[in-house]
């Protein structure tokens, strides 16, 4: 496994924030696979179970806010980052209606204090990870690309799209690719992803979290917005390509240095309602109903994202198609709810990485 991504990450010192929330643990559980030396900074885990005290991995994990600049500096000081992979923020939509002060001070002037820490200690790469939220949405049915404005109606959404803008100002005004190795070496790059899935996940008000912890209970799990369309991806895929941008960073390319979406092909995009009927077929105990609340709060109706960008210059793409997306995150839960509190984690990571190489797909290839 050291071998994928050109072997770069082997004896790398990669600082992760948010290390302790879902997409994070993984992200660290396949560096720790590939030989890097992994600093986590985060907050104490955020949910009870934690996927990352699953693994149990023997990484350095620094409990700490992204919003405290000194412990930020006081980090990049002591353990000198090769490049850092900025996943920290308040992740949750209906969380942000609730609590819009702590949303914008995590997901903006947190990624602003992440980003004068890499500033400070001259970090060679820096992935800055926001969303497909952060787009304008207009609710049309093509895919947002890259250059497409950002935006945001809810404060989730519209911190994410902030914190953006910020990533772009810092590129442009700190980390300029036309003095890029005269008065700096940082390249930042910015990944948007769409709805991420996969074992591990127990934040609240997220879909699979809900069906899962529903059939945990023999309840049946209710379903707010059946007709929602979202881009439904694993969560390793866009961690793949964030480490294949991390990649073309390491190796001092700068026109890599940009920003990205990372989502499923067009068949990836279904339904609220068509997932849980998915997800039954894996799973005959789960069981839903609709619960259509008319004081709900404002969420995106259709969302995905184009990414030939990345299909073309990254040659990266999708590896499982929304079949096997929902069969490998319903076998995760079944086998930590039903077998003894088994972890799929790294039967999951070596059966994507062994379907990667089968279609050949660049990071992958020895």
């Amino acid at each position: 496994m050291q071998n994928l991504f050109g072997g770069i990450y082997k004896d790398k010192t990669v600082l992760v924030t948010g290390h302790t929330g879902f997409k994070g643990s993984w992200l660290v559980f396949w560096l720790h696979q590939m030989g890097a030396k992994v600093v986590g900074y985060s907050l104490e885990a955020p949910t009870t179970p934690n996927h990352l005290e699953l693994l149990d991995l023997n990484i350095t994990s620094v409990v700490g806010d992204i919003r405290n600049l000194e412990k930020l500096n006081d980090t990049f000081r002591k353990y000198e980052p090769d490049i850092v992979f900025h996943l920290a923020a308040q992740p949750l939509v209906r969380l942000s209606y609730e609590n819009p002060i702590e949303t914008y001070e995590t997901n903006v002037i947190g990624t602003l204090k992440v980003l004068e820490a890499c500033r400070n200690h001259n970090v060679k790469a820096v992935v800055n990870i926001t969303s497909d939220k952060a787009y304008e949405n207009r609710e049309w049915i093509w895919g947002y690309r890259e250059n497409d404005p950002m935006g945001g109606y809810d404060p989730y959404s519209s911190s994410k799209g902030c914190a953006d803008l910020l990533a772009s100002s810092y590129r442009n005004s700190y980390f300029n690719l036309n003095d890029y190795k005269k008065t700096h070496s940082t390249l930042l790059a910015t990944c948007r992803a769409g709805n991420v899935i996969g074992g591990g996940d127990w934040a609240k008000d997220r879909l699979i979290t809900d069906i899962m912890l529903s059939v945990s209970q023999d309840k049946k799990v209710s379903i707010r917005n059946p007709y929602a369309t979202r881009p439904w991806e694993h969560v390793l895929e866009p961690l793949s390509g964030y480490l294949h941008i991390g990649q073309k960073l390491l190796e001092e390319k700068p026109e890599f240095a940009d920003a990205w979406n990372f989502g499923p092909s067009d068949e990836g995009s279904i339904t609220v309602e068509e997932v849980v009927q998915n997800v039954k077929k894996h799973w005959n105990k789960i069981a839903y109903e609709i619960n259509r609340d008319p004081n709900q709060l404002h969420e995106a109706n259709l969302l995905k994202l184009d990414c030939s960008k990345a299909h073309i210059l990254l040659k990266w793409k999708d590896v499982w198609d929304s079949d096997t997306t929902f069969e490998k995150t319903v076998k995760w839960y079944k086998a930590y709810y039903e077998d003894d509190k088994s972890i799929l984690t790294q039967l999951d990571l070596e059966s994507y990485i062994a379907d990667a190489q089968v279609k050949n797909i660049e990071w992958a290839v020895k």
